[in-house]
C-alpha cells in the first residue's frame, strides 16, 4: 500500500486559518507571531495553540466558517491529488488546525482521511477547542490507522518544525516551502508554491513505491 501524508495549512492550503481570524479582531500580528514560533519549533505547539485561541475567543461561528471557506487551496493541489490517487496512493491530511477548514479540504481534494482539532462554540461564539492532533502528529496516525500505517510505503509532505515527527515514519521526506529545520531533515526540498512539483518528485522516486516507470 502507498500512503501520502500532508500537513494542511501551508501545504494543501495556501494560508493560515488562525492568523486570518485574528485579522477580524485586530490581532493578526499577535496570532501570526505565535503561529510562526510554533512552526519554527520555538514553543510547544500546544502552548501556542492555547495562546492563540485565548486571543480569538468570542469570534462568531459564521465568521469562522467564512474565513475557512476563503482560504485558497495551494496551486496544483487538485491536480496532484488526482494524479497520486491514480497511482493508488491513500491520501491523508493531518493538521494541528481545525476541522472547520480541514473537512472542506478533505472534500475538495477527495482525501481518504483527515485528522484535525475541533473549535468549540457556545451560543455561536468561540469559547475553546478540543485537541485530537498534538505536536506529535504521528500519534493520531498510529491510533487511527494501526498496522496499515507501518505496512505501507509512505511519503510525508510538511512545512513546519512541529511536523518533523512525520518524517520519522516516512520513506520519502519532502519539505514544502518549509522552515530550515525541516529542510535539513528532508530528502527533497521544494521552495515553490506548486504541489505538482510534489507529484513529480514522488514519480521520480517511483522505485521506493513500486511504481512502474
Amino acid at each position: 500500500m502507498r500512503v501520502a501524508i500532508f500537513d494542511v495549512e501551508g501545504v494543501l492550503v495556501d494560508g493560515e486559518f488562525l492568523p486570518s481570524l485574528g485579522r477580524l479582531v485586530g490581532k493578526e500580528r499577535e496570532v501570526h507571531e505565535i503561529t510562526l514560533k510554533g512552526i519554527r519549533g520555538e514553543i510547544l505547539w500546544e502552548e501556542g495553540l492555547k495562546k492563540r485561541i485565548e486571543l480569538l475567543k468570542g469570534i462568531g461561528y459564521e465568521k469562522c466558517v467564512e474565513i475557512a471557506e476563503s482560504l485558497p487551496l495551494m496551486p496544483g493541489a487538485k491536480e496532484m491529488s488526482e494524479k497520486l490517487r491514480s497511482l493508488g496512493f491513500v491520501m491523508i491530511g493531518v493538521s494541528g488546525g481545525f476541522s472547520i477548514l480541514a473537512e472542506r479540504v478533505r472534500k475538495e481534494l477527495n482525501l481518504d482521511h483527515i485528522f484535525s482539532n475541533q473549535l468549540v462554540f457556545h451560543r455561536g461564539k468561540l469559547i475553546g477547542y478540543g485537541l485530537l492532533v498534538s505536536s506529535n502528529k504521528t500519534r493520531i496516525l498510529e491510533t487511527a490507522l494501526g498496522d496499515m500505517l507501518y505496512e505501507s510505503k509512505k511519503v510525508a509532505v510538511v512545512d513546519g518544525a512541529n511536523d518533523i515527527d512525520l518524517f520519522g515514519i516516512a520513506d520519502l521526506r519532502i519539505a514544502f516551502n518549509a522552515q530550515q529545520a525541516v529542510k535539513a531533515k528532508a530528502d527533497i526540498v521544494i521552495d515553490k508554491k506548486d504541489l505538482l512539483l510534489v507529484y513529480n518528485a514522488i514519480e521520480k522516486n517511483g522505485s521506493q513505491f513500486d511504481l512502474a516507470r
